[in-house]
């Protein structure tokens, strides 16, 4: 049987020892997609909304995350990050909002769940912004689209 790489002999809750590690260029995509009403995204993208920039402040609110991954995910290691970019695309007629957050760093461990937590709490600030508008805002799949670096090297979706 393989071994856990988070658990210790004992079956203990462990952080990973990445010491021995060499430190690569990593990088990591992830998205999440918000589906809402389509009046409700003409609203965030024409600055309707009563609360503010929705796009900015989900944006800052996303790599505020990303550098705080390690205090949300308890056995995340604390990761230099070297860049963290959000973009947005809109698709008017079905109402779906698509967040796409991508991350870099240079070092022992990946970014894969530092970009995952960026692209969460980026659709759940449009959600916080919105629900004055519409509670019935659906955040869906949340995924990791892209992943580069270290021992395993790339993998997409």
């Amino acid at each position: 049987m393989e071994e856990f790489s988070h658990l210790d002999e004992q079956g203990n809750a462990r952080m990973v020892d990445v010491s021995q590690k060499q430190d690569t260029e990593r990088t990591a995509i992830a998205q999440a997609k918000v589906r809402m009403k389509p009046e409700t995204l003409k609203a965030i993208l024409e600055g309707f909304v009563k609360k503010g920039d929705v796009l900015t402040t989900a944006k800052i609110a996303a790599i505020m995350a990303a550098k705080r991954t390690s205090e949300l995910i308890p056995l995340c290691h604390n990761i230099n990050l070297s860049h963290v970019d959000v973009e947005f695309e809109a698709d008017t007629d079905n109402g779906i909002l698509t967040i796409r957050s991508s991350v870099k760093c240079v070092g022992k461990t990946g970014v894969e769940m530092e970009a995952l937590v960026s692209a969460s709490i980026a659709a759940l600030t449009v959600y916080d912004m919105c629900k004055s508008i519409e509670r019935g805002i659906v955040i869906e799949e949340i995924c990791l689209l892209y992943k580069a670096g270290g021992k395993s090297g790339e993998w997409k979706r």
